[in-house]
C-alpha cells in the first residue's frame, strides 16, 4: 500500500483515472513499472510549481517522472487524457479561465521553443487540479 505522500490519488480517484490512462498510454514492449507512482509525481510537481530534482524520494527517482512527462507531451498523451477526463466530467471541461481576466507577467514575451513542453504542462496542472473530480461520491 502506497503512504499518502507517494500518491495524489486516493483508491477511489486511482480506480477512475487508471482506465483513462490506460486507454490514452502509448503501448510499449514493456509496460511502464509504477505507473500509479509516476503519474502522481507528475500531477504533485504540476499542482506544486516544484522543479523535476525536488520531487520527494517518495516518489522514486524524479528523472523517470521527467522523462514519461516529457516522452507523452511530446506524443499528445496528455491531451488525449484531458479530452477523455473532460468527456468523463463535464465540469472538469469548466476550469478555462476568460483570457481577457489574465495579465501576462512582463517577462513572458516571446515564442515556444520547437518541440517545446508548455501546452503538456497547462493540460497536467488542469488534470492535477481535479485528481478526486472524477472519483464518485458516496450518498
Amino acid at each position: 500500500m502506497m503512504s499518502m505522500m507517494q500518491s495524489v490519488f486516493s483508491d477511489t480517484a486511482w480506480s477512475v483515472w487508471e482506465p483513462l490512462i490506460e486507454e490514452v498510454r502509448p503501448k510499449g514492449k514493456t509496460p511502464p513499472k509504477n505507473l500509479r507512482q509516476t503519474i502522481s509525481a507528475i500531477f504533485w510537481r504540476h499542482q506544486n510549481g516544484a522543479k523535476w530534482r525536488a520531487l520527494p524520494s517518495e516518489f522514486g527517482p524524479w528523472w523517470i517522472a521527467a522523462q514519461l512527462f516529457i516522452r507523452w507531451s511530446k506524443l499528445g498523451v496528455w491531451q488525449r487524457l484531458f479530452e477523455k477526463a473532460k468527456d468523463r466530467d463535464q465540469d472538469l471541461g469548466m476550469v478555462f479561465l476568460d483570457g481577457t481576466t489574465i495579465r501576462a507577467h512582463h517577462k513572458a514575451a516571446g515564442a515556444a521553443k520547437k518541440g517545446g513542453t508548455e501546452n503538456a504542462e497547462r493540460i497536467v496542472r488542469l488534470l492535477a487540479a481535479h485528481v478526486e473530480d472524477l472519483a464518485p461520491r458516496s450518498a
